[in-house]
């Protein structure tokens, strides 16, 4: 049982940390992000057109509309996020509110769209896109390793690009100009314009990384949890990937750990429910175990948060 919820809770948690990665390189850049959720969600919705489309010539053994819906589903998610960059800096407009609505208008558009393909396109009247199953990779020797071995076995080939682009991130976030002058935009962006950084290019660059990061982490769940893309799918990991950020104080590897934590609490209770043969019921119970865990982080964690200092502030280059 262990081993299952080591691969069940890395292949939840992965995306997960992804996806809060995104977030970071937003807030840490002074513009908040509560987009998140709507942000996978659009570049899901683009990367699994992708893929059926492709499928549709290539078959569903190909491995080609897999890779394919990776990649479009962050360029998705990256060209969605615009919207919530120029409301937020071009018109300076109030950054929570503008995350809320991009979600809204998110899922019902996705949805909307969604159905309207399946019935012009594909002439069928369904409101998912059927994606084919992922290939697992198992790494010989490795995954024989007592209880480790876990992490070896059954990986998602979305698992491993996720682990590369979160080692470039981290690099790019602490070993690169274009990093320090994000981290200082997100605590004092009067003293990097002073230094002649235009603060809004970095801060609009900032946001289209999250919304590129959300939108793999949002094909990566599409791929992991159903097979298939519908715009319920999403539903309340967006918000999850927040807390995880907020709990690792807007640093990357700590907030590893916090989605770690989430995966293993939902994976492990799904495992809890299958071993004790209890009813279906409550394995839907089950999955409100990562939320219980995040209300628990906030009672005891939250008063040593430490925010960037002009996080949700317009920056006004008048005010200097």
């Amino acid at each position: 049982m262990a081993d299952k919820i080591i691969i069940d809770g890395l292949s939840f948690a992965l995306p997960l940390f992804i996806m809060a990665i995104g977030g970071i390189y937003s807030e840490r850049s002074g513009i908040t992000n509560l987009a998140l959720e709507g942000l996978q969600g659009a570049g899901a919705f683009v990367g699994a057109l992708v893929a059926v489309l492709l499928m549709q010539s290539m078959g569903t053994t190909s491995q080609v509309p897999y890779y394919a819906a990776m990649l479009f589903a962050m360029i998705g998610g990256m060209i969605y996020a615009m919207l919530h960059a120029v409301l937020c800096i071009k018109f300076k407009a109030n950054q929570v509110i503008s995350g809320v609505v991009i979600n809204i208008l998110a899922m019902a558009l996705t949805a909307f769209l969604t159905k309207s393909i399946n019935r012009v396109v594909f002439q069928a009247p369904s409101d998912k896109f059927i994606l084919s199953v992922s290939q697992r990779w198992t790494i010989p020797g490795l995954s024989r390793i007592p209880v480790l071995g876990a992490v070896f076995t059954d990986i998602y080939p979305f698992e491993i690009i996720i682990v590369v682009v979160a080692a470039i991130a981290w690099y790019v976030l602490y070993r690169t100009k274009y990093g320090l002058h994000l981290r200082a935009c997100g605590d004092n962006p009067h003293a990097v314009d002073a230094a002649g950084i235009d603060v809004a290019k970095v801060r609009f660059a900032a946001v289209m990384v999250s919304g590129a990061l959300s939108g793999l982490a949002g094909m990566s769940f599409a791929y992991s949890i159903s097979a298939n893309y519908s715009s319920g799918i999403y539903v309340g990991y967006g918000y999850l990937s927040i807390a995880a950020l907020i709990f690792g104080n807007w640093k990357i590897i700590p907030t590893l750990a916090a989605c770690l934590l989430f995966g293993f609490a939902k994976s492990g209770g799904y495992q809890i429910v299958q071993a004790a043969g209890l009813p279906s019921s409550y394995s839907e119970l089950i999955m409100i175990l990562p939320y219980v865990l995040t209300l628990l982080l906030l009672i005891f964690f939250s008063r040593h948060n430490d925010s960037p200092k002009a996080l949700g502030e317009v920056y006004d280059k008048g005010k200097r």
